[in-house]
Parts: C-alpha cells; sequence; structure tokens
C-alpha cells in the first residue's frame, strides 16, 4: 500500500505561514551541516546538503503545516509570536525529515523507480544503497533538531517520547505490509479487513494524523495523557483517508489525480479487494485470484469489472457516510472547542475528496 500524500493542513497554511515555514527549513539545514558532533568534510557536507534537499522537500509539506495551523487553534489566535512560530515550524519539520526518512527506505524496500516527479533517491547515479545510511541520517537529524531547540522545555521528553512511538508503529506497520503482500507466493487468502486496517493504522495514520496534532498539544502545554480520545480520532481519520486513497486508485480520474493508479497490478493489500473477497462468490473468487497482482492490462480490467459487478463503488459512499457521521459524533463529544476545531477541519479537508 502506498504511503499517501496527506492534504490535510487545517486551513492549507496561508502564503505567509508557508514562507515562514520555508525559511525555516533553511535554518535547520544549515544547523545540521554545522553540527559540531561531526568533523565534516566538504564531500560529506555537499553530500549531505543535496541529499537532504532532495528528500525533505519536494512534498506538499502538508503534515509540517498543520502543527502550526492546529497550533494557532489551541492557542486561540491568528498570530503566533517569533518564538512559537519558530518552535511550530520546527516540530513542523522533523514530521517532514521523519517523512523523508520513511520514504527513501520504503522505496529501496519496493524496488520503486519515482517518487514525487523525480527518480526516488536510491536510483540516483553514485547514490544506491548509501541511501540506507542516508537514510538513518535523516532519522538522527530529528533527535538532533529537538535536542537543539527543545532541550531544557518542560515537555522535551515527552516529543522524544512521541517521535520514537510513532516510528516504532510506523516500522511496525510496514512490517505488516511487507511480509503480507511481499513475501514469498501471492496469497490473497491474507488478505481481510482486519489486516488491512491494522496495516493502515499503523503504516499511516499515527504519524500523517496523529503527530502534527500530538506536537501542536504539546507546544500548548497539554498532556497527551488527556487526549486518548483524540488518538484514536485522528488515527480513524488516517484510515479512512487511506480507503479513500485506495477507492481513487481504482476509480479516482488519473488526469485529475496526477497519478495512475497501480494497486491491482502490484498485489497491494487495498481496501477494495478487501471488500471484494468478503462478497464475491466461488466464480467471483476464482477470477480476482486468476487476475489480481498481474500487469496485463486485460487482466486489470477483469478486476475492474469484477469491482464494478460487486458494487463497489456504492459500497464505499456508504462507508464514506458512516466514517464521517461517526466522525463528527466522536468530535462533538470532545470537551474542547479548540481540539473539536482543530479535528473538524482535517476532516473537512479530506471529506468527499477526489484527488
Amino acid at each position: 500500500m502506498a504511503t499517501a500524500e496527506v492534504v490535510v493542513a487545517n486551513g492549507s497554511g496561508g502564503a505567509d505561514t508557508k514562507a515562514a515555514f520555508k525559511e525555516i527549513y533553511s535554518k535547520l539545514k544549515e544547523e545540521m551541516l554545522k553540527d559540531p558532533a561531526f568533523e565534516f568534510t566538504d564531500e560529506s557536507l555537499q553530500w549531505i546538503d543535496r541529499m537532504v534537499d532532495y528528500n525533505v522537500l519536494g512534498g506538499k509539506c502538508n503534515r509540517g503545516l498543520s502543527v502550526i495551523d492546529s497550533y494557532k487553534i489551541l492557542k486561540g489566535v491568528d498570530v503566533l509570536s517569533k518564538e512559537e512560530t519558530f518552535l511550530a515550524c520546527t516540530l513542523g519539520w522533523c514530521i517532514e525529515w521523519l517523512q523523508a526518512y520513511f520514504l527513501v527506505l520504503d522505496d529501496i524496500m519496493d524496488n520503486s523507480q519515482t517518487r514525487r516527479g523525480q527518480p526516488c533517491w536510491f536510483r540516483v547515479p553514485q547514490v544506491g544503497l548509501i541511501a540506507v545510511n542516508d537514510g538513518i541520517i535523516l532519522r538522527n537529524h530529528i533527535s538532533r533538531i529537538l535536542q537543539h531547540h527543545f532541550k531544557g522545555k518542560p515537555y522535551y521528553v515527552d516529543l522524544i517520547d512521541l517521535f520514537n512511538e510513532v516510528e516504532f508503529k510506523t516500522a511496525s506497520g510496514q512490517l505488516l505490509d511487507l511480509i503480507t503482500t511481499h513475501e514469498g507466493e501471492k496469497d490473497l487468502t491474507k488478505y481481510n479487513l482486519t489486516v488491512h486496517r491494522r496495516i493502515v493504522q499503523y503504516k499511516t495514520a499515527y504519524y500523517s494524523f496523529y503527530l502534527p496534532v500530538a506536537c501542536a498539544l504539546l507546544l500548548a502545554g497539554e498532556n497527551l495523557d488527556n487526549f486518548g480520545d483524540v488518538k484514536n480520532i485522528l488515527v480513524e481519520m488516517g484510515t479512512y483517508f487511506q480507503v479513500q486513497d485506495d477507492y481513487l486508485d481504482c476509480f479516482g480520474d488519473p488526469e485529475f489525480i496526477g497519478k495512475i493508479g497501480t494497486d491491482i497490478e502490484d498485489y497491494k493489500c487495498s481496501w477494495l479487494v478487501v471488500q471484494a473477497l468478503e462478497r464475491a462468490d466461488e466464480n467471483q473468487k476464482r477470477i480476482l485470484f486468476e487476475n489480481y497482482g498481474k500487469s496485463d492490462p486485460a487482466c486489470v480490467a477483469k478486476v475492474k469489472d469484477l469491482y464494478k459487478e460487486l458494487k463497489l463503488e456504492e459500497v464505499f459512499h456508504e462507508y464514506e457516510r458512516e466514517s464521517y457521521n461517526k466522525l463528527i459524533a466522536d468530535i462533538e463529544a470532545q470537551p474542547s472547542k479548540a481540539v473539536q476545531t482543530v479535528l473538524k477541519s482535517f476532516l473537512h479537508k479530506i471529506y468527499k475528496r477526489d484527488k
């Protein structure tokens, strides 16, 4: 299951926010290149400079921008102080660094060709498997950034714990995805709703949806132990987001989405194939087993025809409606109006999206 590009910046981060965010990236990268803990050579400095730009930049930065927007809502202000802006942007960039670390290694594991419209980092000439070490360096940059700017803050240990826990959950979700979809013979009998849900929750939802809000809550002086319900709501939202992504991979308009879906060819544990397996009779299952995971367009067409025959578009729209209603009810049960606003801004950004 490809990690979806997330579109959750609450209020999409105004132009000023984006400009401030970009400016702080340059400062953080500069600090990494001047880190006194290592005696850099000119060659290693040039390598890290290029590697960080290549992998950390290039996305929409929605996860990172969400920290700033969520923090503003929690504080009840439209404008943050210079210090608050810097700290929120820095945590936002730590999430973007984390994403870069995951993607560099993910692309090697998946043997992917391109990422964000350019060759995967390990495909770049002279990089190859040095990319594994680069991934490790990207992860270590996060610890260096947090230590440099947050050591001494009352929530410093909580931040370290948060990033460690989210990384562990994501890596464990990735393992489940790999051994379910890649190991040995292709076996559709391994695919079911429970497996799909677990992969999605751990591989995508925690770091894409929960982490930005958790960072904002810590900045606002809150104790994360008091926000278990908020974590659950955001993980549910992340699950809903990935189900949308699986649906759009097959039924979305490639011209509009900007990519051609390949979940069927790639034998992905997609929500659609799981739903199809639950609903198919023996004949229909045979069609799935014979055609799923094959790159021949005729095989792909047979799978898509079966999805239509099983009315999976209707099944998805019903799921979307039910998920939205449940999420709204859960959000409105939250005692804090500011927290409700943060959660609703995430939800309204993704509800009924078509790309």
